[in-house]
C-alpha cells in the first residue's frame, strides 16, 4: 500500500516524504516532478499555456501511472485529490496523510521558496488566505492529519508511522512492522501456534504445515523448545525456512528462540494475536523460555523477519487477556507518551472501542525505545518498569496472576517506592493506580503470596547486576529513571 502526503503548498509534503521514505525504506515519488517530465515543461509554464484544467488533467493520467507501481511515499500536489476520481483511486492504493500547517508557517517557508506556485502569484499572504479558505472544507475532510508546525521532519516522519502503522527497525538487523488487516502470509514454512489460537486463526493464511502446543505460561519450557526443535527437523525445515509465530507472548517467545537455535538460526514471522503480544512481545528480538526459578532466564537476541499486527483479531479476546495486555500499554504512556496514558485513563470500554489507535501508539513507543538501545545497555532498560516486581508476583502466583495482572501490580508498587525515596513526584502512585484500577486490573500483591518468595524471587531476576537490582522507577508521567536496589524488601 502507498502512503500519499498531500496538503497545501509550503506543508513539507517533498522534505517530509525523503525522510519517511528513507526511514521506511522505500521509493520517494513527487507527482508534480513526473507531471513535469512527461509534458516536458514546468506547471508554470503548463498553466500559461494551457491553463489549470490541463494540469489537472495530467494529475489524473500521472496518478494512474503511479499507483500500478512499486510501493512508495508519494508526495502529491495541493490540489491533486480535488477531483473526486483521483481522491478515489489513491483512497483504495493506499493511505493519504494530510499535512497541515498554520498560516504564518507557510508564509515563511513559502517566501524562501524558490519554485514559481501559479496560484499565489502576486500579495503572498492574500493569496495564501484565499487559497486556503476556498480549500478548508477539503482539507478538512481528511482523516489522518498532521500538524507539522514547529516539527522537524523526522518527528512528522516519525508520527507518520505511528499514524500508518508501519515501521521499519535496523537496529538489530532490518526488519518491517506493520499494522493493519492479514490476509494469506507473505511467505513461510510451518506455523507455531497454541490451543486456543488454532480454534480460530489456523484457516486462511496460506501456510499448511503448522504445530499445535499446549497454552499457558506452565508450557514456556525447555520441554517446549526440545518438542519445537523436533518438529522443525520433522517438517523438513532448513536454514532458508522461515517459522511463523502466530499467537501471543509465550508463542512469540517460545517460537522465536527455537528459530534462534535451530540450525544456528532460521528466519521468523511474528503473527501476534493478543494485545500483549501486538505492543510488547512480537517487537524487539528478545526470545526465550523460563526455568523454575524464574522469567526468561534462558534467551536470545533474534528478532523476525516481519511482524504483522492485525488489531481486529484482538475482538475475540475475553476481556481479561485484553486488560493484561492494557498493563503494557499504560506502562509505555509512563514511560515515554503522557497522551497514550490520558488515552488508558479514559476507562476499558473507550480502549475497546479504540483499539488500533491503542496499539499503534503503544508499538511506536517500544520502537523508538529498541532502536535507540537494541541490546538493552542503557535506554531499552527503561521498559522493565513494573517487570521486576511483576515477574515475582506472577512467579509466586503459580501463574494464576496473568503477565499482565502481575505488571501492573509492579508498576504500583515500584511507584509507591519511587515516591518513598524521593525520586517520584507526590501523587504519581495514585495516579497510576487510578488509570489501571478503571481498566480493571489489580494494583495491590495479594496476600496470601508470601512476601519472602517475592523477595527471593526478585534475587534471581535477569536485571540483578553484582548485589543489586536495576528498577526502572516511574519519576513522573513521561519520565522513569534506572535505578539500583539493594535493599529488595524496601520495596515491598
Amino acid at each position: 500500500m502507498h502512503i500519499f502526503l498531500y496538503g497545501p503548498s509550503g506543508s513539507g509534503k517533498t522534505t517530509v516524504g525523503k525522510a519517511l521514505a528513507e526511514h521506511l525504506r522505500l521509493p520517494f515519488v513527487d507527482s508534480d516532478q513526473i507531471i513535469e517530465t512527461n509534458a516536458g515543461m514546468t506547471i508554470p509554464q503548463i498553466v500559461e499555456a494551457h491553463g489549470m484544467t490541463k494540469v489537472r488533467d495530467l494529475e489524473t493520467a500521472v496518478l494512474e501511472q503511479i499507483v500500478n507501481g512499486k510501493e512508495s511515499v508519494i508526495a502529491l500536489g495541493g490540489g491533486a485529490l480535488l477531483r473526486e476520481e483521483n481522491r478515489a483511486l489513491v483512497e483504495t492504493s493506499g493511505k493519504v496523510i494530510l499535512l497541515k500547517a498554520e498560516l504564518p508557517t507557510l508564509i515563511e517557508r513559502l517566501q524562501n521558496d524558490p519554485h514559481k506556485r501559479p496560484l499565489l502569484a502576486g500579495d503572498l499572504k492574500s493569496k495564501l488566505t484565499e487559497y486556503l479558505e476556498s480549500r478548508r472544507d477539503h482539507y478538512d475532510s481528511f482523516q489522518r492529519t498532521i500538524r507539522v508546525d514547529d516539527k522537524t521532519p523526522e518527528q512528522i516522519s516519525r508520527e507518520i508511522q505511528t499514524v500508518v502503522g508501519r515501521h521499519r527497525l535496523s537496529a538489530m538487523g532490518e526488519y518491517d512492522v506493520q499494522v493493519g488487516q492479514i490476509g494469506n502470509l507473505p511467505y513461510g514454512d510451518l506455523i507455531v501456534t497454541d490451543e486456543n489460537v488454532a480454534k480460530h486463526r489456523l484457516k486462511n493464511l496460506g501456510v499448511e504445515k503448522s504445530i499445535v502446543l499446549p497454552a499457558g505460561e506452565e508450557h514456556k519450557n525447555l520441554e517446549t523448545v526440545s518438542r519445537l526443535w523436533k518438529a522443525f527437523l520433522e517438517n523438513g525445515l532448513d536454514r532458508k525456512s522461515v517459522v511463523i509465530a502466530l499467537g501471543g507472548g509465550v508463542i512469540c517467545d517460545l517460537a522465536g528462540f527455537a528459530a534462534s537455535t535451530y540450525m544456528r538460526g532460521v528466519n521468523w514471522i511474528a503473527v501476534p494475536t493478543t494485545l500483549l503480544a501486538m505492543v510488547d512481545a512480537s517487537l524487539g528480538g528478545k526470545t526465550g523460555f523460563d526455568l523454575p526459578e524464574g522469567k526468561n532466564l534462558i534467551g536470545s537476541f533474534h528478532p523476525p523477519r516481519l511482524v504483522l499486527a492485525d488489531p481486529s483479531l484482538l475482538l475475540t479476546l475475553n476481556d481479561r487477556d485484553l486488560r493484561s495486555g492494557m498493563a503494557e500499554v499504560v506502562k509505555h504512556g509512563i514511560i515515554a507518551d503522557p497522551e497514550l496514558f490520558a488515552l488508558c485513563a479514559n476507562g476499558f470500554e473507550w480502549v475497546k472501542n479504540n483499539l488500533e489507535e491503542i496499539v499503534k501508539r503503544a508499538m511506536a513507543v517500544k520502537i523508538r525505545i529498541i532502536e535507540e538501545d537494541p541490546y538493552e545497555k542503557g535506554i531499552r532498560a527503561t521498559l522493565n518498569l513494573g517487570h521486576t516486581v511483576g515477574h515475582a508476583v506472577e512467579l509466586v502466583s503459580g501463574f494464576k496472576l496473568s503477565h499482565g495482572e502481575a505488571v501492573s501490580i509492579g508498576m504500583v508498587v515500584e511507584a509507591r517506592y519511587a515516591e518513598r525515596i524521593g525520586a517520584a513526584k507526590k501523587g504519581l502512585t495514585d495516579e497510576i493506580e487510578k488509570t489501571l484500577s478503571e481498566l480493571g486490573l489489580p494494583v495491590k500483591i495479594p496476600k496470601a503470596l508470601p512476601r519472602d518468595e517475592i523477595v527471593r524471587a526478585m534475587r534471581v531476576d535477569k536485571k540483578r547486576s553484582a548485589k543489586s537490582i536495576r528498577f526502572a522507577l516511574p519519576v513522573a508521567i513521561g519520565k522513569v529513571e534506572l535505578v539500583d536496589v539493594d535493599e529488595l524488601d524496601d520495596v515491598l
